[in-house]
């Protein structure tokens, strides 16, 4: 594997180094932050009751979407 030398500025750097974590390179901490990363990766994050209110939030939000939408449409229907 070859290796290349890049320029970053000061800002960049700390940045950059505020990102490693113990026993990793700044090799590491790139490939760590532009990997792609899969959905599964989130299993188990939430506890039960985080993920329920999670659940409920998001209900209300769709509801309330749904809710204006509706209304929008029929406020053009009547123009």
């Amino acid at each position: 594997m070859g290796a290349k030398n890049i320029s970053i500025s000061d800002e960049a750097y700390q940045r950059l180094a505020s990102l490693k974590l113990s026993g990793e390179s700044f090799t590491d901490v790139i490939n760590r932050l532009t990997s792609k990363r899969s959905v599964l990766e989130l299993a188990g994050v939430l506890q039960p009751q985080e993920a329920d209110r999670l659940r409920e939030f998001v209900k209300q939000i769709r509801t309330s979407s749904t809710d204006r939408v509706r209304e929008t449409s029929m406020k053009l229907r009547r123009n």
